[in-house]
């Protein structure tokens, strides 16, 4: 159990600090990621990005993940296809669900574009974060999408996940770090004492912080 995404950040901040000055870019996963991450890179004094990525959700379920969309030049769009054929989702509804994400992605952009550092990440050690895997869906089109990127190494880093996630992305990242594994779960939130919705405006907020101790010589 954790008190917050900081508490869960600054754990995290502990196993991964063989990483310090070794060439690494945190990116976290809005919105729940970004306190995490913000954490990580304080402590590895590394850049700090976000991922553009959203849970694709089942029309009858919008919780459960049939899917996941990451924004780009050409937007990648990672199917469920267990979850898609056991509840016999059509194209068009998935269509329609991936649209309706992207969409939401670009309203985001424009929010978060004047705080954006827009990071290299070619040739770096890639640092992925998130408040918790339940699926692992959204996590995995991250990850294969940052795969084309040109990064050195990708390193998953959460506080909790579901064991089946966990298993599910074993092959495809380099490293994964997760502080607690369980068989039993719920949801996220229910790893945390305290675990509010975030906000645009808060995930603005940590891009500033970072973006200010950039400026100042406390990350690279």
């Amino acid at each position: 159990m954790f008190e917050d995404r900081t508490e869960a950040g600054r754990k995290l901040a502990k196993v991964l600090r063989h990483y310090r000055n070794r060439h690494v870019v945190v990116l976290g996963l809005p919105r729940g990621g970004v306190p995490v991450a913000f954490e990580i890179a304080k402590v590895l004094h590394a850049p700090m990005d976000i991922v553009f990525v959203r849970k694709v959700g089942l029309p009858c379920a919008p919780e459960v993940a049939m899917g996941a969309v990451v924004d780009g030049t050409h937007p990648h769009i990672y199917r469920n296809e267990a979850v898609i054929r056991r509840v016999r989702v059509t194209e068009e509804a998935f269509q329609f669900a991936a649209e309706e994400e992207l969409r939401e992605i670009a309203r985001r952009k424009a929010v978060f574009k004047d705080v954006l550092p827009r990071c290299d990440i070619r040739g770096k050690t890639v640092i992925l974060v998130d408040d918790g895997l339940a699926t692992g869906s959204t996590m995995e089109a991250a990850l294969s999408a940052i795969k084309g990127n040109g990064v050195g190494r990708t390193v998953i880093a959460v506080p909790v996940a579901h064991f089946s996630a966990i298993s599910a992305l074993k092959n495809d990242a380099d490293e994964i770090i997760c502080l607690e594994t369980t068989h039993f779960f719920r949801g996220v939130g229910d790893f945390y004492n305290h675990f509010p919705q975030l906000s645009d405006d808060d995930v603005v907020g940590y891009l500033h912080s970072q973006m200010l101790a950039q400026d100042l010589g406390l990350s690279p």
